[in-house]
Formats: structure tokens, C-alpha cells, sequence
């Protein structure tokens, strides 16, 4: 296995760190999920330079890579639904494209296809990942607060303002949620109509 898949793979076991992290509070659970998830985006980016860069792309990388990312943003997403910094439906959707998504790969899979991450749906994980990494930045200041027993550590005006770019980049990631899925499933629907045809043939030989 090449260094750029290994790196993928620690990024899954970071994933299951961040899922430990955010199951049991601690008094400074905030700033322990946000630094590993820190360094967990970091992989995201690192593993496929690398790929690039090495000429070390492989099929295995391409169901790994996307995979990880998708375990790593629901898992953050299922953890701020629950602490109230994004709303249910925005998760909601976001979680189910990427079941969609998984679901057409698995189609492809079967056919001897691998569908590769497209550049809008990198896009689109960039643009989740910040949205997160902004909320739990938020939520590990507060932490840092809380533990000083400052309470203007933070200018309200800076409060205000992270709120307002939270709320802004997870919009941003919902609306490329919807277009990345969108465009994914218009290049690759020939997958859909074939198989839905073979399962056709099939009943209506069978009958």
C-alpha cells in the first residue's frame, strides 16, 4: 500500500479519535475535536497532493479517500446538530447526497466502474470542512473562555461576526451540496438507466 493510501487510512482512524472525543464530554472536549479534526483535514489534503504529485493515484484511493471524508464530515455534523450549531435539515441533506452518492458508486462498482471524487464535489467537502472547522473553532474558544472565566475574552462584536460567517459558509456548503450532487448524478445517470433496463429485462423474463 503507497504512503498517499496509508495516509487515508489514518485519516479513518482520526475519524474514529473524533467520534471517542465527541462521544464523552470533557472539560476540554471542544478543543480536542477541533484539533483533531485540524489535523484530520490536513490528510484530506495531504494524501492527494501527494497522489498527484508521486503519480501514486490508484482505484483503492479512489473509493478510500472520498469514503474517509465522509465518514469524518458526518460525524461532525451528527456532533454540532446535537450542540445546536447547525440545523437539522442542512445535516440532514448533506448526509443524505452523500448516501446517494455512495449508493451510484456501489451501482458503478458492480459494473467493474470506479467513480473518482469530481472536482465540484472536492469543492464541495472543502467547503464543509471550513463551515466545521469555523463552528468548532467557535466552540473551542468558548471552552478556552469558559476555563479562564473571561468572559470578554471575546468582543462581542467578534462573537457576532464568527456567527454570522458560520452561518454564511454552512449555507454555502449546502448550496454546493445540492449542485455537486446534482451534476455527479447528470454525468453518471447512464449507470441508473442501465441497471434499472437489466432489472427490467430480468422481471420480464422471469414472468
Amino acid at each position: 500500500m503507497n504512503i498517499p493510501n496509508q495516509i487515508t487510512i489514518a485519516r479513518l482512524i482520526l475519524t474514529l479519535l473524533f467520534v471517542v472525543a465527541i462521544s464523552y464530554e470533557s472539560s476540554f472536549q471542544a478543543i480536542i475535536t477541533f484539533s483533531i479534526f485540524v489535523i484530520a483535514s490536513l490528510t484530506d489534503w495531504l494524501d492527494g497532493y501527494l497522489a498527484r504529485k508521486w503519480n501514486q493515484t490508484t482505484d483503492l484511493g479512489k473509493l478510500l479517500d472520498p469514503l474517509a471524508d465522509k465518514i469524518l464530515v458526518t460525524s461532525a455534523l451528527f456532533f454540532l446538530v446535537y450542540v445546536d450549531m447547525v440545523p437539522v435539515w442542512m445535516a440532514i441533506l448533506m448526509v443524505s447526497r452523500e448516501f446517494l452518492i455512495t449508493g451510484l458508486r456501489l451501482i458503478a462498482t458492480a459494473k467493474g466502474v470506479v467513480l473518482a471524487a469530481e472536482r465540484t464535489g472536492k469543492h464541495k467537502t472543502i467547503s464543509q470542512i471550513v463551515a466545521i472547522l469555523l463552528a468548532l473553532a467557535y466552540l473551542a474558544v468558548e471552552e478556552i473562555q469558559f476555563q479562564l472565566g473571561d468572559k470578554t475574552f471575546l468582543p462581542e462584536k467578534i462573537v457576532s461576526n464568527l456567527d454570522f460567517l458560520i452561518t454564511l459558509s454552512f449555507w454555502i456548503a449546502t448550496l454546493l451540496t445540492i449542485a455537486s450532487g446534482f451534476l455527479y448524478f447528470q454525468k453518471n445517470r447512464h449507470f441508473l438507466t442501465e441497471n434499472f433496463i437489466t432489472s427490467t429485462s430480468k422481471k420480464t423474463f422471469h414472468s
